[in-house]
């Protein structure tokens, strides 16, 4: 691969319109280039054939349990561990006004 010269990070930083001062366009030219490598060594990589796409990295199971019908506790021995009840339901302290 070709390295990217401080002429052609000049021209990126015009039609960037950045302005960029000579160790900005010498520092960027050399990073760039760091860049390039990298993306070029992953171009590389021919082995995905044959290989499925995954969604994650590690498999996914579904970790619920079976839904189970059981009787409930009595309504009666619910309510008799609230700190209020009434009619037959939990009391709890009014948050809201009556305007809403």
């Amino acid at each position: 691969m070709a390295e990217i010269t401080r002429a052609e990070v000049a021209h990126l930083a015009r039609l960037a319109r950045l302005a960029l001062d000579d160790s900005e366009l010498d520092r960027l030219a050399s990073q760039l280039d760091v860049i390039l490598g990298a993306v070029a060594k992953i171009g590389e990589v021919s082995d995905a054939e044959g290989v499925t796409p995954m969604t994650h990295a590690v498999p996914l199971e579904n970790v619920m349990r079976p839904d189970v019908v059981v009787t409930s506790l009595p309504r009666d021995d619910v309510l008799a561990g609230a700190p209020a009840a009434e009619d037959g339901r939990f009391r709890v302290p009014r948050i809201l006004d009556d305007e809403t």
